[in-house]
């Protein structure tokens, strides 16, 4: 596997910035509704994990067409991004799939990713 793939490391560090982000996002949140600080918190974390999740949407969207997943598997993969941590169990998922598909020699759909 090419582990200088731009639009694999995309997905990998968006899918990181995604998770962190909801995580933050959380206990921000947990903050302001729970002891009445960190108003801006929610509002600042917010906004970056709210752009952040577009631009994984489309880049796991993306890395799953190329790939041939069913609407299913990306539909999934998208929405592990809403749940805290399970962003990075669906990012060590996809790349230990990918890894499986180079070793059994299945690398076609991957020439284009």
């Amino acid at each position: 596997m090419n582990k200088s793939n731009p639009l694999l490391t995309a997905y990998r560090v968006l899918a990181y910035v995604t998770g962190v982000g909801l995580i933050l996002l959380c206990a921000s949140c947990i903050a302001w509704y729970g002891f009445g600080v960190g108003e801006t918190a929610v509002m600042v974390v917010g906004t970056i994990h709210g752009w952040a999740f577009m631009a994984y949407a489309v880049v796991a969207f993306t890395v799953g067409n190329k790939l041939g997943w069913p609407f299913g598997r990306m539909a999934w993969v998208i929405l592990a991004g809403t749940i805290p941590t399970c962003s990075f169990i669906a990012e060590r998922r996809v790349m230990a799939d990918i890894r499986a598909q180079v070793a059994d020699g299945g690398s076609k759909p991957l020439v284009n990713v």
